[in-house]
Order: C-alpha cells, then sequence, then structure tokens
C-alpha cells in the first residue's frame, strides 16, 4: 500500500513529542514491511530537512508562525497544501496525526476534497474546550474529523473526550497502542555511567521538572557523587529550574543540556544509570518507552497510562511523584548494580512483549485495508 501521514511538527529539538515519535516508529514499521511510506509536516531546524527520517521519505515545508500565540495551531506553510495534495492523490490510505492546529485541519481538508480514504489519531490533544479560539476553530475543524474512516484511540480517557467533540456522528472510534522497536546491539554495548541521572521531556509544568531538581536535591546529600541533567526544549518551566537549581546549591550537580535530537536523545538514554520522569497524568509516556527499549532504568510516577503493567512486571520503580519518593528510587538504583540490570532487563521483556510496534503495525494494516474505499489502489 502507498501510505501517508501528516503530522503537524518535525523539529530537530523534537518540540512535538510523542505524535511526531509516533508516526515515524510507525511508517518505519510499515516500511519494513515493503508498504510505500510518505510523513508530510512542517519542519523547524538548525539545516534544512533532509529528505528521508531513516526509511521513510520525508516531504515538508519550514514552520512558519501565521497565528502569533497559540503556540503549534498557529504553525503553516501555505506551500504544504501543494504537498499534501501531490502525497494524497497518489495515497491508498491517508493516517492524519491530528491535533487542534492549522496543519492538521488543512490534510484533513484535502484528504475531503481528494476523497482519498483517512483515518485520525489524536494522541490526547483533542479535548472539549470551551474558549472562543477553540469554538471558532472546531466550527471547521469537526465536521471534518467526523469524516474520518475510523479515529485511533491510545485510551479511554481519550476514547470519552472524543466522544464529546464529535457527538454521536462521529466515526468508529478503534484503540491502537503506541509501540516501538527495542533497541539494537549498540544498547548493551554503550558504557553507562553509574552515577548520571537525566530528564528528557518538554521542560513545561506538566512533566514536572522542577520536582526532578527537588530530587536531585535530596539524593545529592545521601550521594555527592551523583549528577543530574535535563534535556528538552523550554515551554515555560527553565526559568523557575534555573532559580532552583541555585537556591538549592546545585550548580555543580544539577545542568541543563538543551533539547536533543532523536539520535542524540538515544545516546543520552544509553549512558545514564537512571532515567526519571516526574510528569503526572501521563497516559502513554513515549519517553519512558524509549529509555526502556534502550536498556535505562526508569523511576516514573503511579498516574502515568503504562504505570501498571510496568509495576506488575517489574520494568519500572513506581512512586507517587513526591521528590521524596522520587529521590529514594533514584538511591535505591544508583547503589545497587544488580537492580538497574534486572529493571533493565525486565523493561526490554516489556517493549518486546507488550509496547512493540510490530503488533501495532499488524492492527494499522487491519485498520487501513478495512477502512479503504472500494477501488483503492494494493
Amino acid at each position: 500500500m502507498r501510505l501517508v501521514h501528516v503530522v503537524t511538527l518535525v523539529s530537530d529539538d523534537g518540540a512535538f513529542g510523542g505524535p511526531t515519535s509516533v508516526a515515524v516508529a510507525q511508517l518505519e514499521e510499515c516500511a519494513a514491511r515493503g508498504h510505500d511510506v510518505t510523513l508530510v509536516s512542517l519542519w523547524r531546524g538548525r539545516a534544512p530537512a533532509a529528505r528521508r527520517i531513516g526509511a521513510v521519505r520525508f516531504v515538508s515545508r519550514p514552520a512558519w508562525r501565521l497565528v502569533p500565540g497559540q503556540g503549534c495551531l498557529g504553525l503553516m506553510n501555505p506551500l504544504l497544501l501543494r504537498d499534501l495534495w501531490r502525497a494524497m492523490g497518489r495515497a491508498d490510505a491517508v493516517h492524519v496525526h491530528a491535533g487542534r492546529d492549522l496543519v492538521s485541519l488543512a490534510a484533513l481538508a484535502v484528504a475531503r476534497l481528494r476523497r482519498t480514504p483517512f483515518v485520525t489519531q489524536t494522541h490526547g490533544m483533542v479535548e472539549p474546550r470551551t474558549g472562543t479560539v477553540a469554538r471558532v476553530f472546531d466550527r471547521l475543524y469537526v465536521p471534518l474529523l467526523r469524516r474520518a474512516r475510523c479515529c485511533l484511540v491510545l485510551t479511554e480517557r481519550e476514547r470519552r473526550a472524543l466522544t464529546a467533540v464529535l457527538g454521536p456522528a462521529g466515526p468508529p472510534l478503534v484503540s491502537l497502542p503506541n509501540g516501538l522497536r527495542p533497541g539494537g546491539d549498540e544498547t548493551s554495548a554503550q558504557p553507562r555511567s553509574g552515577r548520571e541521572v537525566i530528564f528528557l521531556a518538554r521542560l513545561h509544568p506538566r512533566k514536572r521538572p522542577e520536582a526532578f531538581v527537588e530530587m536531585a536535591a535530596l539524593v545529592h546529600k545521601e550521594m555527592s557523587e551523583a549528577r543530574f541533567t535535563l534535556y528538552g526544549a523550554d515551554e515555560g518551566s527553565l526559568p523557575a529550574v534555573r532559580r532552583l537549581v541555585a537556591d538549592r546549591g546545585l550548580t555543580d550537580v544539577v545542568t541543563y543540556g538543551g533539547a536533543l535530537e532523536h539520535s542524540a536523545a538515544l545516546e543520552a538514554y544509553r549512558r545514564a544509570a537512571v532515567y526519571v520522569l516526574p510528569s503526572v497524568h501521563e497516559p502513554f509516556p513515549m519517553t519512558v518507552l524509549e529509555a526502556l527499549a534502550e536498556g535505562t532504568p526508569v523511576v516514573c510516577t503511579d498516574s502515568s497510562g503504562i504505570a501498571a503493567e510496568l509495576a506488575r512486571r517489574d520494568a519500572a520503580l513506581v512512586t507517587d511523584g513526591s521528590p521524596e519518593a522520587l529521590a529514594d528510587a533514584v538511591c535505591l538504583l544508583l547503589a545497587d548494580e544488580d537492580l538497574r540490570r534486572r529493571l533493565a532487563e525486565a523493561g526490554r521483556r516489556a517493549i518486546d512483549e507488550v509496547f512493540s510496534i510490530r503488533a501495532v503495525a499488524d492492527r494499522l494494516e487491519e485498520v487501513y485495508r478495512h477502512r479503504r474505499a472500494p477501488g483503492a489502489h494494493r
């Protein structure tokens, strides 16, 4: 099949996070199965966009901010419309990773005009909103979203939110987990620090980077050799993080490593002794899965959508998210190399058995074939 995925933004700092990672992982697995795959997106980076991301053909235009003050909602490039039109005209199926933004709106409109069958996946980004901007936007957006052959959902919470937005006229909602491919041979070959603890996510209040710093202060009192690094694009929390580091006297202990390209992020996981994600109410944290796939022991919170499965498998240390509980878990791991090894092995098994991209791609092929229009290309 000729498959076209659309995601709002690909960038060298990973600013759009999970939806981009999910789209690339899905397409790479589909490419490995012999499908002709293309990703269409805006691009933001220090260098021009590559023509391929791994095995995936990448069609992009530079991201322009057409609507100021609206985050990713206001990003667009008019030339992307032409790219969408051309790509979708040759597609057997279109998969839109849809948020409330101009790129998603354009992709849905072009697919509808092209009469190309499309499915959507909203990644928890489409919830009931009452603000003026959302209400105006939804007058165009929601009717198009309803024309999808189906909408792929991750959690029951997302299912309820989409039902509220789409109403009874909405498309079928089909459950689909996220998935990753386990790390390769370089995962076990990479020398690891016995003292480095990392945070790798957007520096946003939802991710609670300040809790990571508070945890670091507590661990440092017990294990003075431990070092801590925060990686990720700043989305409002960096000034508070820097103030807290200075207030706690941790300027030689906690550092900010900036945003990382995906390959550099994987290397950071491989070097680290422990990965900590303090965020709460994460439905399906892709960074946790990436760390597990790279064999890195994980500390997370019990409100994560995958926490119960990881705890059941002894694949992560799951805490209540308080700095004290996070610190206790990190101290335990830093002091016990055998525990780190057992957690890493269990994490890799969890990826392979539960969160594998193979099972996701099996389901996607089923969805695309079932939802194709009569007479579509094979």
